[in-house]
């Protein structure tokens, strides 16, 4: 069974920091492109950061370049989104998502094949 599991979501006051994990699990993410959605309450998913496959090349949202970094581990089958100096805007459910080699239109929330269920990520003022 192909799955996505996103873990690290939590409540973080404005200024911290955290670490969100996205775990496959019925196939190997070395192949992948993964990216980083988030989905605000009342407003529409928008694509946050996207990592190729094993070349590593990344892409980020305008917003969050800078303070967010994507980073992959492919012997642990796992992707991270590091996201520091958070601010009350970052408030979000998470979500990541796959697609084969390359991030292509993650930037639209497009062309991704798999997405895990998402984690709550909410920081306070």
């Amino acid at each position: 069974q192909v799955q996505l599991v996103e873990s690290g979501g939590k409540l973080v006051q404005a200024g911290g920091s955290l670490r969100l994990s996205c775990e496959s699990s019925g196939f190997p993410l070395e192949n992948y492109a993964v990216g980083w959605f988030r989905q605000a309450s009342g407003k529409e998913r928008e694509g946050v950061a996207c990592i190729s496959d094993s070349r590593g090349n990344t892409e980020y949202h305008n917003s969050v370049e800078g303070r967010f970094t994507i980073s992959r581990d492919n012997a642990k089958n796992t992707v991270y989104l590091e996201m520091t100096d958070l601010k009350p805007e970052d408030t979000a459910r998470y979500y990541c998502a796959a697609t084969w080699l390359f991030c292509g239109e993650w930037a639209k929330v497009k062309g991704m094949d798999y997405w895990g269920t998402g984690t709550p990520v909410s920081v306070s003022s």
